[in-house]
């Protein structure tokens, strides 16, 4: 292994340590607002300027090392998908710091259960989880195959969205008392649909850096669609 091998392996450990934090950022916020455990949402809080210092230091190492290597192809896919990866864990990390600072902010309020199953929370955060870590996967093994199936979780998360808000607008007709409460749960249900464009976007960037196609701004097509046009013609220059 050459030296410009071992400055990409560096990038990709520095960017695989800071995706292991964002998932244990968003483990926690689960936790957290499942729980109304106050001092797992505040160690979430403070944990947050570790991600911004991740995002900074790998977005300065890639430009460097496109400015010293100036390197082509496949290396330099790599790179952009690295510097792209970063700037969206910690867009997902942002996402954590505020469920994590809802339930600082309702003094560790437990959010109500029946209405957390209604709204099938738990599974949208399970849902987000599995698709962060397989996405993980993904880049770790230069694996492409399982880019259909996470990308179709996106599909999911959006039904369970939308679903969501009509169950929100019932209980609240019923509920009038707990608006503010349902309006702040209807901005932590916004925060993990746009969990759930960012982890998308996470796999278009390995496509892209693994398969060499573009994915992206082609529009929210059928999973189907999408399984079958990620299984042909891959391109690995």
């Amino acid at each position: 292994m050459n030296y410009t091998e071992i400055e990409l392996q560096e990038l990709k450990e520095e960017v695989s340590q800071m995706w292991k934090l964002v998932l244990s950022q968003l483990e926690k916020a689960k936790q957290a607002f499942l729980g109304g455990d106050v001092e797992v949402a505040q160690e979430v809080v403070s944990r947050e300027k570790r991600v911004d210092a991740y995002e900074l230091k790998i977005d300065s190492d890639c430009e460097n090392y496109i400015a010293l290597y100036s390197p082509v192809a496949i290396d330099l896919r790599l790179v952009l998908s690295l510097i792209r990866i970063s700037i969206t864990l910690e867009r997902i990390g942002d996402f954590a710091e505020g469920i994590a600072c809802h339930v600082v902010e309702e003094n560790g309020r437990k959010a109500n259960t029946q209405l957390v199953e209604e709204l099938q929370l738990e599974k949208m955060l399970d849902t987000l989880l599995g698709m962060l870590s397989d996405s993980f996967v993904a880049l770790e093994s230069e694996n492409t195959k399982i880019s259909g199936r996470i990308i179709s979780k996106d599909f999911e998360i959006d039904k369970l969205y939308h679903s969501s808000l009509n169950v929100l607008t019932a209980y609240l007709l019923q509920n009038p008392g707990d608006i503010l409460y349902g309006l702040k749960l209807i901005l932590i249900i916004r925060k993990l649909e746009r969990i759930g464009d960012h982890c998308r976007n996470i796999v278009e960037e390995i496509v892209f850096y693994v398969d060499a196609k573009v994915l992206k701004h082609g529009g929210k097509k059928k999973p189907e669609s999408l399984i079958a046009n990620l299984n042909v013609n891959n391109i690995r220059a």
